[in-house]
């Protein structure tokens, strides 16, 4: 039954007056809309003056070029994706109880997944918030409103999500390329509850130190965690080498996996420092080592030095967050997979990794392939691993499973 209407809320339907319609180009394809995917572009849109007028994050009626009702949009213009899909419905109306249902629905699959509460509660398009991403470390959650209208709806969400989840703190992250494309600020902000330093969050038989307020993204990168596990399978009595650690990473998962030694390597001090507290908070400090520095020259160091790793591992940041940015994303993976490939001992395993949108498998591994070949060695690939899936991907909408992780066994 739809709820009545509240008169508190602009975009709140009221009998007799309908919300604002935007309406597909009569050439525009509204097969894929209809078949679930959640964008509409730009140039697929009619921009008149009516609909240049909508405010960032407004609701509206997505129409296709016969005027036959698709959905219930949010509309941004100053926006390369021009609509994002909320609702089926277009009568729909975005209020607590709405994101209530969203929010149970998400959070019914990570509580069947993990017995603690530390997860990626919220995945954007895939979890049907366009978007909005969300994570949980315990009793706090960070929201990241990467698009307009999560901006517009955060008291509700907020709520919603303390309803819901039960957290005691909710923290707002809002930085990033996401953001900026969606014409929004920066701004990070306690919004609700208090929080006094890192968190400990339990991962893969490790305890990594996630900083929520000052630290990059949402302080910890949990789509990582089944390549860590893998990765930690491999590392028994292994001499470990991981690259862009961030807060200990592989790094951590593999001595807990029984590595008997393992060198994290990262250009921030912090995250350095937060990988060294997560150790100790592990028992593991006597097996880590640490190395600040730029990620390329200290491959190169480490080849001049004659070091020699039983496992490396590469999980840089998106060389390729964009498709202008591509062509260059895959020579720095290639670079990358040259230099780590000389450095994995005869039978050694070289585990590398890219978070690039716009890099899609095929063209990550064979830059992967090219490099370890120019490097000198010849591999096997052994495994290809993805997010987690708290992470989970939508079908229709190939971006949203960004995450490779390529795991090569290199001969001598």
């Amino acid at each position: 039954m739809r709820p009545d209407p509240d008169p508190a809320d602009p975009e709140s339907p009221t009998p007799g007056h309908g919300r604002p319609v935007v309406r597909l180009k009569p050439k525009a394809e509204a097969r894929a809309i209809r078949h679930g995917f959640p964008w509409v572009y730009a140039d697929e849109l009619v921009t008149d003056r009516r609909t240049q007028g909508l405010a960032p994050g407004a609701l509206a009626v997505l129409e296709d070029g016969e005027r036959r009702p698709l959905g219930l949009v949010t509309v941004n213009t100053t926006s390369k994706i021009i609509a994002r899909m909320l609702d089926r419905d277009p009568a729909a109306v975005i209020d607590r109880a709405w994101f209530v249902a969203r929010l149970e629905r998400a959070l019914a699959l990570r509580a069947r997944l993990y017995a603690a509460p530390f997860y990626r509660l919220v995945h954007a398009e895939a979890d049907g918030l366009p978007g909005l991403i969300i994570d949980r470390f315990g009793d706090v959650a960070v929201i990241q409103p990467n698009a307009a209208w999560a901006e517009t709806h955060l008291a509700a969400l907020v709520d919603a999500l303390v309803t819901v989840t039960g957290v005691a703190s909710v923290i707002k992250n809002a930085t990033g390329r996401s953001r900026a494309l969606e014409g929004l600020g920066e701004e990070t902000a306690l919004l609700r509850g208090a929080l006094s330093g890192p968190v400990a969050v339990p991962m893969n038989g490790a305890t990594y130190m996630a900083d929520l307020i000052g630290g990059q993204k949402t302080g910890l990168f949990f789509d990582q965690r089944p390549n860590h596990a893998f990765a930690a399978a491999l590392a028994r009595d292994a001499r470990v080498l991981d690259m862009f650690t961030h807060v200990g990473g592989f790094a951590l998962a593999a001595l807990a996996g029984g590595a008997v030694s393992a060198l994290a390597v990262d250009a921030s001090a912090p995250a350095l420092a937060l990988a060294g507290q997560g150790a100790v908070a592990s028992g593991l400090a006597e097996r880590l080592a640490m190395r600040q520095g730029d990620a390329f020259q200290v491959l190169e160091a480490l080849g001049a030095e004659g070091a020699s790793f039983d496992l490396v591992i590469c999980d840089p940041p998106a060389f390729a967050p964009a498709k202008p940015a591509l062509e260059a994303g895959l020579r720095a993976y290639e670079r990358l997979a040259r230099l780590a490939a000389p450095l994995v001992a005869p039978g050694g395993y070289l585990v590398l990794c890219s978070c690039s949108h716009a890099a899609d498998l095929s063209a990550f591994r064979n830059a992967s392939a090219r490099g370890i070949g120019r490097g000198g060695r010849r591999a096997q690939l052994i495994h290809t691993g993805g997010a987690g899936p708290d992470h989970p991907m939508l079908p229709q909408l190939a971006e949203s499973g960004y995450l490779k992780a390529l795991f090569f066994r290199l001969d001598g």
